[in-house]
């Protein structure tokens, strides 16, 4: 192990123990630095120059998109900060580095609303219709996150992670642990969704003893993202919706929606739990697209008939 390897792995240590960094955050750092740790060839610190970096950016953005490079260098910049505060170097060579780039942006993926419909539709319908007691409660859970993932807008990671004291249907809120364990308070405000909701605990209240986790699988475990993705898909597939569905365009669909009705941005990125207006207001550029429409098939301009 040589010096550059040492120093990562003390990093992600002290990443782990002292800022209390997520897994998932953690296994995005540990790739990146891996990654980077391989494009240096066994330099060790000091030969690693803001020359050395350029050209290891280059080659990031000949591999992947402009997101994805931007996450790659944030996580070698905290690396080299760490080893600045640690005084392991004297020169941070990010400081010699002007680095500004911009990508495209990526306009939310949402999910047409009669789409929305027809999938809660084609679930209800296998609930109705299951032919065992396994499958009528299986699809029972299956429904209950699918209208909670609509009716809250929360991310899969999330929904996954959602413990069963978090839950309190009483009063018709959750309490959920986001990013950087940020906690907010989301009320659900459809009596349905309560109702399903309520149903499925009666239902799986053994398999959520087992796991605390409020989403459970039949053998008593926490449900996994991989499984919610499978579940949407199956669904999808069912209703003969040729959409691919993924969790997080519910969420996208969710805070659409409620830009759409004229709800205040700032209540918006509340319920989210984005840590930053800006990545809230991506949504408004996705409710414009939706105005163009509007003005385009509903202006009464588009009925005059004028010849010169």
């Amino acid at each position: 192990m040589n010096d550059l390897q040492t120093h990562m792995a003390h990093y992600l240590e002290y990443c782990r123990c002292q800022k209390r960094l997520d897994a998932k955050t953690l296994k995005a750092y540990r790739i990146d630095l891996a990654q980077f740790q391989a494009g240096m060839a066994g330099a060790s610190i000091p030969e690693i120059t803001h020359h050395t970096l350029e050209g290891f950016i280059a080659s990031l953005h000949q591999k992947y998109k402009p997101k994805t490079v931007k996450r790659k260098i944030a996580s070698i910049k905290s690396l080299f900060r760490y080893l600045e505060y640690k005084e392991i170097i004297v020169q941070n060579p990010f400081h010699k580095m002007q680095i500004k780039f911009r990508g495209a942006a990526t306009l939310p993926k949402t999910i047409p609303l009669h789409t929305v419909q027809e999938l809660l539709s084609a679930i209800y319908k296998q609930h109705t219709n299951a032919k065992t007691a396994l499958q009528k409660k299986n699809t029972l859970r299956d429904i209950a996150v699918i209208e909670l993932l609509f009716a809250t807008g929360m991310r899969i990671s999330e929904l996954c992670s959602l413990k069963d004291s978090s839950v309190s249907l009483a009063d018709k809120s959750i309490l959920i642990f986001g990013k950087g364990s940020k906690e907010r308070k989301v009320q659900i405000g459809n009596d349905d969704v309560i109702r399903v909701l309520t149903d499925y605990k009666c239902a799986f209240s053994s398999e959520i003893q087992a796991c605390s986790h409020f989403f459970a699988n039949h053998w008593g475990h926490a449900l996994s993202d991989q499984s919610v993705r499978r579940m949407i898909n199956k669904y999808t597939s069912l209703a003969a919706i040729d959409l691919h569905i993924t969790p997080h365009m519910f969420r996208h669909t969710f805070a659409t929606c409620l830009l759409e009705a004229d709800v205040d941005i700032r209540y918006i990125q509340e319920i989210l739990g984005h840590s930053s207006i800006h990545i809230t207001e991506l949504y408004t550029h996705v409710a414009m697209s939706k105005q163009r429409d509007i003005l385009a098939t509903k202006h009464p301009r588009k009925d005059f008939q004028i010849c010169l």
